[in-house]
């Protein structure tokens, strides 16, 4: 005799059915909100391409970067501010200590002279969340040298 809270089918274990609904329901919302703009699945190093063409005109990447009107712009992440050799840093650059990470360049880029007050850096910023993770997905496959990665 079969219990009341399951259904009995040819060949089928007994399960209960409502409580596979609810893991379902729990594993589609996670890949919903992982899949949500701005988070690390979403970064698009292709959309962070043209996200910098706001920034290219005073700053360069890649093999052949040099420093223009701001340094460039190679091996950003991990570096510290104001450290890049042959540049003309302001005071408040060199001694801002800032490390570059995704946080703390996100809220650089957001709005710059908030960062670093006294920064000759005029740009008015990036308000736009996901493309600023995507302009870091961009920046961060370029090392040191340039060399994509």
């Amino acid at each position: 005799m079969s219990h009341p809270k399951y259904t009995e089918r040819p060949g089928a274990a007994h399960r209960n059915t409502a409580h596979e609904g609810t893991q379902r329901l729990a594993v589609v919302s996670i890949l919903g909100l992982l899949l949500q703009p701005g988070s690390a699945l979403a970064q698009s190093p292709e959309a962070g391409e043209r996200v910098f063409v706001q920034c290219r005109a005073c700053h360069q990447v890649g093999e052949t970067a040099r420093n223009a009107t701001g340094p460039h712009l190679n091996g950003l992440f991990g570096r510290t501010s104001g450290s890049v050799e042959g540049y003309a840093y302001t005071e408040a650059n060199k001694n801002a200590g800032i490390t570059w990470t995704d946080a703390s360049f996100r809220e650089f880029v957001t709005n710059p002279r908030a960062k670093i007050p006294g920064t000759k850096m005029i740009y008015a910023g990036i308000k736009n969340p996901d493309q600023i993770t995507n302009l870091i997905a961009y920046l961060k496959q370029f090392d040191a040298s340039g060399k994509r990665q």
